[in-house]
């Protein structure tokens, strides 16, 4: 019985750990994109991250011998490529054109509130009032950061509008490589999601060659990170986390991501926040901590089955294959 116990707490603490390299790639990538936008439009960047990302996955699934997903894995694939990988990051690209960084994130934050509604629809996983409540303080929390870091800028309607999409391309995504998590791998999921998503974007594969000509080494070099690390790693430690626990959950922790980008901001732009800001980051991490938490377990009564672990949410899949 204790032997169950500890596996189970041994997948949930390396669902943490995932969780927390996915949060701190994707902060990061605020920054590289911040550099690199000047130089490449929203749609040759996405595409230039994700062809970077499907080579890597590519030539790393081969060397694991990965294979090819099963045939009931591919339409949540696809479908999940098309939406997050490929129409996620146009949108978002070509959204902060039009809006400031704060009012950008602050749409994009309605995100995880929609996968978490979306899960608990679609996928039974129910509405916890923890996770429920923690989201609100978490998106409290984002709006201050958003406010904070607006600048007082007027907002652009087409530039919303775009970031909006963006979050419902996200969300909706990640609801739909939830179940296919069922059927293959993180890393067949991941790399062949960027796969669907670079071949989205393939249609400004012309533009990407002519303005790789044009844009010096440090802004290629911050696409090619683009694609390693946030992509190529980031989002296959997501879907190693997100296969271990609920949707709503998962989304509940990127709330911290805006947090972390206003530190690195600080750290490597050189831009102080607020104390307005600092309190919209600390409303973030609250909520996420308040997610988190986990309720009392009821206790097994005797004799009922002989087991704790038939008492556990079933959390875990396939994903040791």
């Amino acid at each position: 019985m204790e032997g169950d116990v500890g596996a189970a707490s041994g997948v949930n603490g390396r669902a943490v750990v995932a969780a927390s390299v996915t949060v701190m790639l994707w902060a990061s990538s605020f920054i590289a994109i911040r550099s690199s936008a000047a130089h490449f439009g929203p749609g040759a960047l996405a595409f230039g991250r994700l062809a970077v990302a499907s080579v890597v996955l590519g030539a790393i699934l081969l060397a694991r011998r990965g294979g090819f997903p099963p045939r009931e894995a591919w339409p949540g694939i696809v479908a999940s490529g098309v939406l997050w990988f490929g129409a996620y990051m146009i949108a978002l690209n070509w959204g902060e054109r039009h809006v400031d960084a704060g009012t950008a994130a602050m749409v994009v934050n309605v995100g995880p509130i929609l996968m978490a509604l979306l899960g608990g629809w679609l996928l039974k996983e129910g509405f916890p009032p923890k996770l429920m409540a923690g989201m609100a303080v978490s998106f409290a929390g984002a709006v201050v950061v958003g406010l904070s870091m607006s600048g007082g800028g007027e907002s652009s309607l087409v530039g919303v509008l775009l970031c909006l999409f963006a979050a419902l391309a996200y969300a909706v995504g990640v609801v739909l490589q939830k179940p296919t998590l069922k059927h293959a791998t993180p890393m067949q999921v991941t790399t062949f999601g960027a796969l669907a998503g670079a071949v989205t974007c393939l249609p400004f594969a012309g533009q990407l060659v002519s303005q790789v000509s044009r844009a010096p080494v440090s802004a290629t070099l911050q696409m090619v990170y683009l694609g390693v690390f946030p992509t190529a790693l980031a989002f296959t430690t997501w879907a190693y986390a997100v296969s271990r626990t609920t949707v709503g959950k998962m989304g509940a922790t990127t709330y911290a991501v805006p947090v972390i980008v206003v530190v690195m901001s600080w750290l490597f732009l050189g831009e102080v926040p607020g104390w307005l800001t600092l309190l919209g980051g600390l409303l973030c991490l609250s909520g996420v901590a308040v997610s988190r938490m986990r309720g009392r377990q009821a206790p097994v009564p005797e004799g009922a089955g002989g087991s704790r672990a038939a008492a556990q949410p079933d959390v875990s899949v396939d994903s040791a294959r």
